[in-house]
C-alpha cells in the first residue's frame, strides 16, 4: 500500500527521534485550537468551519497572530484583546491536554510505527471534544460517535497495525467485530439498567421553568435529549405544572404527561410533533432513567471500531471501577448529590485511554496471575 513508504521507520529515523516529539507536541497545541472550536460550536448545532474564530463576547475576529495555540492566551492573560472580556482556562487546558495526548504517542509508539501513533492522536483527540462536551451539555454528538465508528474502519483498513492484524482484512473484521460488541454490549446494559432503575425524580426550586423544545427538555442545570429518555413507547415524563404555556394556550394547575407518541396535559392530548415549544412551572418533575444513554452506546462502537473487542471489555470495566471509585470520594467528601450529575462518557474515554497505553499488558498480567 501506498502508505507504507510514508510512514517506514527508516525514513522517519533519518531525523532524530526528539525532533518528531517537539513536532508532535506542537501539532497537538494546533489541533487542541480546532478542539476547543468543536467543544463549543458542536453542541451548538454551529459549523466548526465557518465564521473564523472570533471572541465569544464581542464577535471580534481573532487575527491569526493573536491565536497561537498556548503562547497567545498566557500573553493575554487569558482576556479578549479586543473587549477584555475574560476568556476560559479550557482553552489552553484542552490544548495543553492535546499537546500531551499527542506527544504521549509519538513517545510510546513513534520508535515501532509513526502511523500507528496517528491513529492513536486521532482517538485521543476524539476522546477529548466528547469528554468536555460530555461534562458541559450531558451528550455526546453523532460526530463524534458515529463519525468515529467511519473513521476507524477507515483507519483499520489503513493502518492494520492499530488492531495488531498482519493483514487489512483482518484488522477491518475485528473493527467489525469491535463495533458489534461496543454497540451491542452497552445497549444490553442501557435496556437491563431500564428495568432495574425505571425513572429519576428531580426536584426543582419553587417555580422553576422547564422548557421543551422539539428535541430536548431544558432543566435549570442541564439540557437532556429525548433521545436519551425514550427507548420505548410507555416511556414517560411526568409533572404536576403550576402553570403551562404554549402558543397559543395556557393551563395553570394541571397535571402534564409526555411521551414518545403523546402530549397529556389535564384531560387534553396532543400529538408531540404538534408542539414545537412549551413552558412549564413547577418543582418537581419525573423522567425515564438509564444506567447509560444512547450516546454512550454510540461512543463504545466508536472505541470498538478504532480498537477492537478486547478493549470494549477492558473499557467497560475499568470506566465502572473509575465510575465507583468517583462515587466513593464523592460520598466520603459529602457531595453525592454531585455522582447524578457528572457523565459516564469521560468514564470511557479515560478507560479506553488505559487500553491504548498499557491495556494489552495489564490484560495479560491479570489473565496470568
Amino acid at each position: 500500500m501506498a502508505i507504507n513508504p510514508i510512514f517506514d521507520a527508516q525514513v522517519w529515523g533519518r531525523v532524530p527521534f526528539h525532533f518528531w516529539s517537539v513536532v508532535f507536541f506542537a501539532f497537538g497545541s494546533i489541533v487542541g485550537s480546532f478542539l476547543n472550536v468543536c467543544i463549543y460550536r458542536m453542541p451548538r448545532g454551529e459549523s466548526v468551519i465557518s465564521p473564523p474564530s472570533h471572541c465569544p463576547h464581542c464577535n471580534y475576529s481573532i487575527p491569526w497572530y493573536l491565536n497561537i495555540p498556548l503562547v497567545t492566551w498566557v500573553l493575554l492573560r487569558g482576556k479578549c484583546r479586543n473587549c477584555g472580556a475574560p476568556i476560559s482556562v479550557r482553552y489552553f487546558l484542552v490544548e495543553l491536554l492535546t499537546a500531551f495526548a499527542f506527544l504521549c504517542c509519538w513517545l510510546v509508539f513513534g520508535r515501532s510505527s509513526a502511523a500507528l501513533a496517528l491513529v492513536y492522536c486521532l482517538v485521543l483527540a476524539g476522546f477529548i471534544v466528547a469528554t468536555f462536551i460530555d461534562f458541559e451539555h450531558f451528550i455526546i454528538p453523532d460526530e463524534i460517535t458515529l463519525g468515529g465508528v467511519a473513521a476507524g474502519f477507515v483507519c483499520s483498513f489503513l493502518v492494520p497495525a492499530v488492531h495488531e492484524a498482519k493483514t487489512v482484512p483482518q484488522a477491518l473484521e475485528r473493527s467489525f467485530i469491535g463495533i458489534a460488541m461496543g454497540a451491542g454490549l452497552v445497549y444490553g446494559i442501557l435496556r437491563l439498567g431500564k428495568l432495574l432503575y425505571g425513572r429519576q425524580k428531580f426536584e426543582l426550586a419553587p417555580d422553576t421553568r422547564v422548557f421543551f423544545t422539539e428535541t430536548t427538555i431544558k432543566l435549570p442545570d442541564k439540557e437532556i435529549p429525548y433521545e436519551e429518555l425514550f427507548y420505548r413507547k410507555s416511556d414517560a415524563i411526568i409533572l404536576q405544572a403550576r402553570k403551562v404555556e404554549m402558543i397559543d394556550r395556557c393551563y395553570a394547575r394541571v397535571a402534564v404527561r409526555l411521551s414518545p407518541l403523546t402530549l397529556k396535559i389535564g384531560d387534553e392530548r396532543f400529538k408531540p410533533d404538534d408542539v414545537p415549544h412549551m413552558e412549564v412551572v413547577t418543582d418537581q418533575i419525573v423522567v425515564p432513567r438509564e444506567a447509560m444513554g444512547l450516546g454512550d452506546v454510540k461512543f463504545m462502537a466508536a472505541i470498538g471500531s478504532f480498537l477492537g473487542a478486547y478493549a470494549v471489555v477492558f473499557s467497560l470495566m475499568v470506566s465502572a471501577i473509575i465510575g465507583a471509585t468517583v462515587g466513593v470520594a464523592l460520598i466520603a467528601l459529602k457531595k453525592s448529590e454531585w455522582s447524578s450529575k457528572l457523565p459516564y462518557g469521560p468514564y470511557i474515554a479515560l478507560a479506553a485511554t488505559v487500553w491504548i497505553f498499557s491495556g494489552r499488558q495489564i490484560m495479560a498480567w491479570w489473565l496470568t496471575r
